[in-house]
């Protein structure tokens, strides 16, 4: 039953001062209770809170809820009251007979009277409240509640048994939702009012249903239906519908399944047909694909080489790998597997089959250059035979970009040790100068012992790897070039890195093997004084690391340049005859500077002094090192 009921409204002036209208409201019953299911309790304003105090029975209920925004959107108001600012709202429990509805305001609407000096508070029908606007709650009185109602006081089982049990005929007795009484329904099939004689009429479904009897005839009985079937067909388990008699729809379901079986055999043959033409293609296609990837990489020329090498018995074993090996070996390329990037492409950590760790080089997609040297790698590193140079485990011809696969050196760069600032400990003197003795017999064995002479060309720290034992590992051969036998020197393009760049060759495009002298020179300044051979964060005249330590070696201020770490070790003199050494490889005519293997016996001189245990060898050590860089004196190298 839907009755009208005040609105409680708390307003202020603009200095906050109460404008007593109606802060609270109460509602008081004594035969009839306030609908559950039907009202909510809404509150609307900012700066607001609302209380509704109630009991049921005996037991007091209390419940409430608060909205505090700064702003309000009415548009969205009129939507919903969920979740949106300026409106909160809660349920009631059932069987409340009174209720008193309190609002009031944390700050008297202070900070929100410019848009909303007043706060709302109702139990109202949420099916009949719709938001209208503010101004349109401050002139509204009252709004529509709903109440439950019920007869009596008791429950349907005690009700039939009184002379005044009010449900008539073809009804039913439901009890009350509010706990007290019991209301009268018309049975099913029936409607009407179930209070009065003959108030529940038989309703005729075969009028009001659309065909309840599927494929009968519908003929109406009192509170139901019965179906009468055609020939042919029988009624249902339910009796409200007839079905096709079970013999005759079994022959033509049989006829039905037949069909659609052969149908879905024949649809499953030619798909299969279908299929095995379209995977034959397309191996047909990858195979073609992968052919011609390998003639683009340069396979017929790799072939030819690697049959040579397996021709030789000292050879090592070099295999070429599928495009399948190296994509389980490497998680399908997955970006986790990255350990290194940059102009060349990106390396790869992989994991082959016997659980051998291996280094994955794939060459950038698309750049011609970048297959040159690929291929121009894998030519060199077959003449090369050496502790300190990264093995070539083998390659993969048949992907878009060539692959090589190398020994796995997970040490990291001496780049990254000279340079980076996360290691525990530095590189101590006796690690540097055996490093630099280590890739000194590198280039030395490149220049000199190799069958074919081979010129790096990309000597620098971050081409220089380094395993657990720090024993230095050099690679990245792509821009090397094999020296035919009848000559001292190539003309070609310019190639190498700035920093490194041997500047004679530079200007005249005449590669010889003192190119590498000259990088070489540069990596040992870096192990020397800790700095990058080029830096933009220097002053301008120091960004080159080569004319720094010249400069300083010329004007003796070599000291102030060292890396403080090996200065602290007090190894000075064997230091000094090192920079010595490094000025002499960084001199800019070539002629002027020593071979790698002068340099290389050089250094493995230096270190045997450093470890002998009298000092007086000083003068010797100055009188080799004159004869192996030049000098005219005749003394065995120590020959001691």
């Amino acid at each position: 039953m839907g009755i009208m009921q005040f609105v409680a409204r708390d307003c202020y002036s603009e200095k906050g001062v109460p404008e007593l209208i109606n802060p609270s409201n109460s509602l008081w019953l004594s035969d009839f209770t306030i609908s559950a299911t039907k009202n909510k309790f809404i509150a609307l304003g900012c700066d607001t809170y609302a209380t509704i105090v109630a009991y049921r029975g005996n037991r007091k209920y209390t419940t409430g809820c608060i909205s505090s925004c700064d702003q309000i959107d009415e548009n969205q108001l009129r939507k919903s009251c969920t979740g949106v600012v300026g409106c909160c709202e809660t349920p009631i429990t059932s069987g409340l007979k009174n209720f008193t509805v309190w609002l009031s305001s944390f700050y008297n609407h202070s900070y929100v009277w410019d848009f909303n000096p007043c706060s709302y508070a109702f139990v109202v029908d949420e099916s009949k409240f719709n938001f209208s606007s503010f101004q349109e709650l401050r002139t509204t009185e009252r709004l529509p509640l709903v109440l439950d109602w019920s007869i009596g006081v008791a429950p349907c089982r005690e009700a039939e048994k009184l002379e005044n049990y009010t449900c008539k005929g073809n009804s039913k007795c439901v009890n009350s939702n509010n706990g007290i009484g019991y209301l009268c329904q018309c049975l099913e099939g029936y409607h009407g009012n179930p209070y009065l004689p003959d108030g529940c009429q038989d309703i005729d479904e075969c009028k009001s249903m659309i065909n309840p009897c599927n494929n009968g005839e519908c003929r109406n009985v009192r509170g139901s239906w019965i179906c009468e079937c055609p020939k042919g067909f029988l009624l249902n388990a339910t009796r409200t519908g007839c079905d096709e008699d079970f013999e005759q729809s079994h022959n033509k379901r049989t006829l039905i399944l037949y069909a659609a079986l052969g149908t879905t055999v024949g649809l499953l043959v030619l798909l299969t047909a279908i299929f095995l033409v379209w995977w034959k293609v397309k191996k047909r296609e990858l195979t073609n694909l992968r052919e011609k990837f390998f003639r683009k990489n340069g396979g017929l020329i790799l072939q030819q080489q690697l049959s040579a090498q397996l021709n030789q018995e000292e050879s090592q074993s070099t295999k070429v790998f599928s495009e399948e090996e190296l994509q389980r070996a490497t998680n399908n390329f997955h970006e986790d597997r990255i350990v290194g990037k940059g102009g060349y492409g990106i390396v790869y950590k992989g994991i082959l089959p016997n659980n051998k760790v291996v280094a994955i080089k794939k060459s950038k997609l698309g750049v011609q250059t970048e297959t040159e040297q690929f291929i121009n790698e894998v030519t060199v590193l077959l003449q090369i035979s050496h502790r300190n140079v990264v093995r070539l485990l083998g390659c993969c011809l048949e992907t878009e970009t060539p692959l090589l696969v190398y020994d796995f050196v997970g040490n990291g760069t001496l780049s990254h040790h000279i340079h980076e600032k996360c290691h525990e400990s530095p590189l101590s003197w006796d690690l540097r100068i055996k490093i630099a003795e280590e890739i000194a017999r590198v280039l030395a064995y490149l220049h000199s012992e190799c069958s074919t002479p081979i010129i790096h060309r990309d000597v620098k720290t971050t081409n220089i790897l380094l395993d657990e034992n720090y024993i230095a590992k050099v690679s990245d051969f792509g821009a090397s070039r094999l020296i035919p036998l009848n000559k001292s020197e190539l003309t070609t393009l310019v190639q190498g890195t700035l920093g490194y760049l041997d500047p004679e060759y530079f200007q005249t495009g005449q590669l010889t093997d003192k190119s590498d002298v000259y990088s070489f020179g540069v990596v040992l300044a870096e192990l020397l004084t800790g700095k990058k051979a080029v830096s933009f964060a220097r002053v301008e005249n120091e960004r080159n690391l080569a004319m720094l330590f010249l400069n300083s070696m010329q004007e003796d201020f070599l000291l102030e340049i060292l890396d403080k770490n090996i200065v602290k070790e007090g190894r000075i003199e064997i230091i000094k005859e090192v920079a010595k050494l490094a000025s002499m490889c960084l001199r800019v005519k070539g002629q002027e500077r020593p071979t790698m293997k002068e340099v290389a016996l050089e250094l493995e001189g230096l270190r045997i002094m450093e470890k002998h245990p009298w000092r007086e060898a000083h003068n010797l050590c100055q009188e080799e090192s004159e004869y192996l860089l030049g000098a005219t004196t005749t003394i065995n190298t120590f020959e001691i």
